[in-house]
């Protein structure tokens, strides 16, 4: 509903193709690292411009993703992306940000991976869609969970991979195709667009989620990182039914501080851009229509600004329950609403990045 509702997927691809003009690849492909993918639409977008500054690169495109039903969504937007960009590898796998740069899961042998290899067959997106729809039964074993008994956390029941490739560009991409037990690395692009819980440790974002992947970086590489930032509209209405709410508390500065703790002696040659505020935060709103904010707001209009608000600023639903029962949260949202003739958010954002040999 989030997704449906507010453009943030849009602007967040935006920024990451801002990213491609400084990228260098080198053979035997262009190499590209999404985590967590979500639904799709900001790799989607990606690989569109990427085609558009590449045509002829062949491209290994590696998704992590935990949530089946965002892989089922991710895949319904290969089909097209197989048939403008034959040359196109494409990796789904639910490995933690600490396994899934290299498709190497700490704890279990190459034989143990639930990896599945998949040669499509045909010349247009129609042919590929039918394949892909077809491994449903795949996608549903392979990305089963089980909760953490630490943090109740989603973990995976088994490692999966699903690689996917045109059978008839087999011959070309014959070096680009990953095989259990070898290590993938030298990213030319990584996107970690919210790789995190808001309300996680500073140390646990910058050690298990950003550093993996930094490493994972080849000469020239760029990671961008997105997040929320708060300061807005949404978190103004989460404080007024909960005036302490403060789920915004790592900025970027603080992050990227963390963050080279962590790589600056075994990774020197990095380089972590923190940019000025007027190139680093960015708005994205909900959509509405020119008439829908007034006087008198729609009910849905009111739960769309709700629901996205509670998701930005990660409310349990658990504390949800009591608050729904009585009607002030639609009336602050309302007042929100209408004092800013709309809703928007605030992300904010950095670039890592390599040197270039």
């Amino acid at each position: 509903m989030f997704v449906n509702t507010c453009n943030e997927k849009w602007m967040v691809s935006d920024r990451v193709s801002m990213q491609i003009g400084h990228l260098s690849p080198t053979p035997p492909s262009l190499n590209v690292f999404d985590g967590g993918t979500g639904d799709g639409t900001i790799l989607a977008r990606v690989m569109r411009d990427l085609h558009r500054q590449y045509p002829t690169v062949p491209f290994r495109v590696v998704a992590k993703e935990i949530s089946l039903e965002d892989v089922r969504l991710c895949l319904e937007k290969l089909p097209d992306r197989f048939a403008e960009h034959p040359s196109t590898v494409a990796i789904i796998t639910n490995l933690y940000y600490s396994e899934a740069a290299n498709l190497s899961p700490k704890e279990w042998q190459p034989d143990d991976i639930n990896w599945h290899e998949i040669a499509l067959s045909g010349d247009n997106a129609c042919d590929y869609d039918e394949q892909i729809k077809s491994l449903d039964d795949v996608v549903a074993d392979g990305w089963q969970v089980t909760a953490s008994p630490k943090t109740g956390n989603p973990l995976y029941v088994k490692p999966t991979v699903l690689v996917l490739y045109r059978e008839d560009h087999r011959f070309l991409l014959d070096s680009v195709i990953p095989s259990p037990g070898s290590p993938m690395s030298g990213y030319d692009l990584i996107i970690a667009s919210q790789p995190f819980r808001a309300r996680m440790p500073i140390e646990f974002k910058a050690k298990k989620v950003l550093a993996p992947l930094a490493r994972n970086l080849g000469p020239g590489g760029r990671m961008i990182v997105v997040y929320s930032h708060g300061n807005d509209p949404g978190l103004e209405i989460i404080r007024k039914i909960w005036p302490d709410e403060d789920p915004f508390q790592t900025n970027r500065h603080l992050l990227l501080k963390a963050l080279k703790a962590e790589l600056t002696a075994s990774d020197p040659d990095l380089i972590f851009e923190a940019m000025s505020d007027s190139r680093s935060l960015f708005r994205y709103h909900m959509h509405t229509l020119p008439d829908e904010i007034g006087s008198n707001i729609g009910t849905s209009a009111l739960m769309a600004a709700w629901n996205a608000a509670v998701y930005v600023a990660q409310i349990p639903d658990e504390r949800l329950v009591d608050v729904m029962e009585h009607g002030e949260y639609l009336r602050v949202t309302e007042q929100a609403l209408q004092r800013y003739g709309g809703l928007w958010f605030r992300d904010e954002s950095f670039v890592v990045s390599r040197r270039q040999i």
